[in-house]
């Protein structure tokens, strides 16, 4: 009898386990994550594998109140110790971590879109002389002011289909970001963009400006070269006078 009674208790056992792990799978959906996580720990230390396997997500992503990589593997470890398979994945994820630390640092905060303004998107400013006299050199410089333009057009076209740069994160290392990690990224990335778009518009403003300064200053020499040029023509004699 004594022994009926003590499977009975057991099985009682596992059934409230059971309620309490849907219980606390729902909290953590409702993303009620203090609540979630009193009940995970509670299960967790009970020996529940999955709510060890979750313990240690929580930990890894934040949702614990902040990130603690220690724990997050200490539970990851004791869940894979109990055959949990997403567990023992999330343990070689964590050693992808460590061996592509500087990936995930670049990413973090040392990538600097040089690419963005190299190769066909690089486009020196063009060298506008004050004003130009000769046909040959207005053709020249109207021709490479052109060129540049086009050049910018390309550039800012490529840049703003680069945006938001976080899409250039190759998908492996996004996947072992942390979810504080993915904001420092994604902080770090906007101020790049934003660094390479305003370097942009202000060397663009300034060819423009020199172009502005040259093509005014060229037409007010062809204009006053041609009325001194007519002036003469109408004051020559002409023959037979």
């Amino acid at each position: 009898m004594k022994k009926t009674l003590f499977c009975l208790a057991l099985m009682l056992s596992g059934v409230a386990h059971a309620d309490e792990l849907a219980d606390a799978n729902a909290l953590f959906a409702k993303k009620s994550y203090p609540q979630a996580l009193q009940l995970y720990t509670k299960l967790a230390n009970t020996g529940n594998a999955e709510a060890q396997l979750h313990m240690g997500e929580m930990y890894f992503y934040g949702e614990a109140g902040t990130v603690d990589l220690a724990k997050a593997e200490a539970w990851f470890k004791k869940a894979a110790a109990k055959g949990n398979k997403t567990a023992a994945a999330s343990l070689e994820m964590m050693k992808k971590r460590d061996t592509r630390r500087a990936e995930l640092d670049y990413w973090i905060g040392k990538y600097d879109g040089a690419e963005l303004s190299a190769g066909q998107f690089r486009c020196p400013a063009p060298r506008i002389p004050a004003m130009s006299k000769q046909n040959d050199e207005i053709e020249s410089v109207s021709a490479k002011v052109a060129a540049w333009q086009d050049c910018y057009n390309a550039f800012v076209r490529n840049l703003n289909e680069s945006s938001p740069l976080t899409k250039r994160i190759p998908k492996d290392i996004a996947d072992l970001l942390t979810k504080d990690e993915t904001e420092q990224s994604r902080v770090h990335l906007e101020g790049v963009y934003a660094g390479i778009a305003e370097n942009a518009k202000v060397s663009a403003k300034l060819v423009l400006a020199d172009f502005g300064a040259w093509r005014s200053a060229t037409d007010a020499y062809i204009k006053e070269h041609n009325r001194i040029v007519t002036d003469a023509a109408a004051t020559a004699p002409r023959k037979g006078d």
